[in-house]
């Protein structure tokens, strides 16, 4: 079974730092390109980051410089550092697998930055 699993999200401080993690079970994670969605209340899901089968790291304009995406193949594991939050990150995150035509899609974690 297809499954991905996201950890590490919760409630910091703006300026603060969090870790998500997201374990690719059922695939092998170094065959997908492995994507950070996020969705804040009223908004549209929104790509953040991904890493490509290739190794290539993408990053929407808002995050560059303060989030960074890793994959451990041994782990079958994507993380998104997140470093520099700012109130505007709150969103629920979503790992996505994705190998067209197969996309896997977690079931994400709450992220709130708030003083």
């Amino acid at each position: 079974q297809v499954q991905r699993v996201e950890s590490g999200g919760g409630l910091v401080q703006p300026g603060g730092s969090l870790r998500l993690s997201c374990v690719a079970a059922g695939i092998r994670r170094s065959s997908y390109t492995m994507c950070w969605y996020r969705q804040a209340p009223g908004k549209q899901r929104e790509l953040v980051a991904a890493i490509t089968k290739g190794g290539t790291n993408i990053y929407t304009d808002s995050v560059k410089g303060r989030f960074t995406i890793s994959g451990d193949n041994a782990k079958n594991t994507v993380y998104l550092q997140m470093n520099s939050l700012k109130p505007e990150d709150t969103a629920v995150y979503y790992c996505k697998a994705y190998s067209a035509p197969d996309a896997y899609w977690g079931q994400g974690t709450q992220v709130t930055v708030s003083s």
